[in-house]
């Protein structure tokens, strides 16, 4: 599990339709809260995906890992804190998952984005710039 310090924060509740027969939120949806968390920390830094798709530039999941810990339940709170560090040409969002009511840690997930840039794996400036104040190199 990798360690990063966080540097965006938000909340989120849990809705009765994303949890399955058995009470509990479908494992699905945590990927879903996670690239919430990354879309709401990139328009904070000015990044748009619309305008930078018009460019010829887009970010892509290569790799996740996931941990689920403790189960999230209708009308939890969630309270995601999202790390970022780079290594090479990949973004690395390290996303921990918590539910408000007791701080309990439930779920991990290192996601890890690449650019294309004209359908090709390239660098990108924008995100280098708009990233480049809580950027970890590994």
């Amino acid at each position: 599990m990798m360690k990063t310090d966080y540097i965006f924060t938000t909340k989120m509740e849990v809705r009765d339709y994303e949890c399955d027969i058995q009470g509990i939120v479908n494992n699905a949806r945590y990927l879903h809260y996670c690239e919430h968390t990354r879309h709401r920390f990139m328009r904070q830094e000015g990044l748009s995906f619309a305008e930078m798709h018009a460019r010829g530039i887009d970010s892509v999941v290569a790799r996740m890992y996931l941990e689920y810990k403790v189960p999230l339940r209708c009308d939890d709170v969630i309270v995601s804190r999202m790390g970022l560090v780079k290594q090479g040409l990949r973004y690395i969002f390290v996303h921990d998952l918590y539910r408000e009511s007791d701080n309990r840690l439930c779920f991990h997930c290192e996601a890890t984005l690449v650019c294309l840039v004209d359908g090709r794996l390239a660098r990108c400036d924008e995100y280098d710039r708009a990233f480049g104040k809580y950027l970890t190199n590994q």
